[in-house]
């Protein structure tokens, strides 16, 4: 130290700016330019952003392909349902679909395909196209490969076991996926499915009547329908709800002159990989 002053800057950091200039302080340190510490921060929200819209929109495709809707040019739209078999809810809704010659997609859980055989044999025998929807409903975002494999592959090979059926198409469970699902999906051969629009059918608070409307209210076309025939986390959850609702969806659908299609014909069948 010198006549009792601060020790000065080292070499490196010495202001080199002119006096007063926007980078140089007292004792002649120079700081960063504000850029220098925005610019990676911003980078780094924009990532984990970026990621999270990945996890949590079913329809994102950060993580590859996914089907939230189908054609927009005519009035078509594709009735799915989630998180079954169930004893109560799946065989009256078999009954309505039937009625009206409607088809639909039932995405299954597999520890209640193991559970309730009969039934998703029905669901089977009666034409409806039959998806992967994992073994014990898990949200799949933060999940590792196996886990993932092991909930995809062990549900395809109950499907087919059960219904002699071969599953092609996956949904996620609340629709959350990292990129570990894609890459699973991809070996099974499957097209993963997000939706147009749910209408929270599964909320114990709601009626059969509100069901409906909201269906009514919702539907577009191209319209990918999310309704749940089960309950993920408890086998013999309550959907009698839902199933008395359809008959009324369908019959405003129609009458609004809109046409229920398979769900498989928006896209095909890609062969499994080894």
């Amino acid at each position: 130290m010198k006549n009792g002053g601060s020790n000065p800057p080292a070499p490196g950091n010495r202001c080199v700016e002119p006096p007063g200039g926007a980078n140089c302080r007292p004792g002649g340190f120079v700081f960063p330019p504000p850029m220098a510490v925005i610019l990676p921060l911003a980078a780094a929200g924009a990532a984990v952003g970026a990621w999270a819209y990945g996890t949590y929109e079913p329809n994102s495709r950060i993580f590859g392909p996914v089907v939230g809707r189908g054609r927009r040019d005519s009035r078509l739209a594709y009735l799915t349902f989630d998180d079954g078999p169930n004893p109560d809810a799946t065989d009256r809704i078999l009954e309505t679909l039937a009625t009206a010659s409607v088809p639909a997609a039932f995405f299954m859980v597999g520890e209640h395909v193991r559970r309730f055989p009969d039934i998703a044999r029905r669901v089977a025998n009666a034409g409806h196209e039959i998806g992967n929807h994992t073994l014990r409903h898990r949200k799949l975002h933060f999940q590792g490969p196996r886990r993932i494999r092991e909930e995809l592959e062990r549900t395809h090979e109950i499907i087919g076991a059960t219904t002699g059926r071969t599953a092609k198409s996956f949904r996620a469970p609340h629709g959350y996926r990292n990129p570990f699902v894609t890459i699973a999906a991809r070996r099974l051969g499957y097209a993963v499915f997000g939706w147009t629009f749910g209408v929270w059918d599964s909320d114990p608070g709601v009626s059969a009547e509100d069901i409906r409307r909201r269906v009514q209210r919702k539907l577009r076309r191209g319209a990918i329908v999310l309704l749940h025939d089960g309950d993920g986390y408890d086998p013999e959850g309550d959907r009698r709800r839902t199933a008395a609702a359809l008959p009324g969806i369908i019959a405003d659908a129609q009458a609004a002159g809109y046409t229920f299609r398979p769900l498989a014909e928006l896209v095909p069948f890609q062969p499994r990989r080894s």
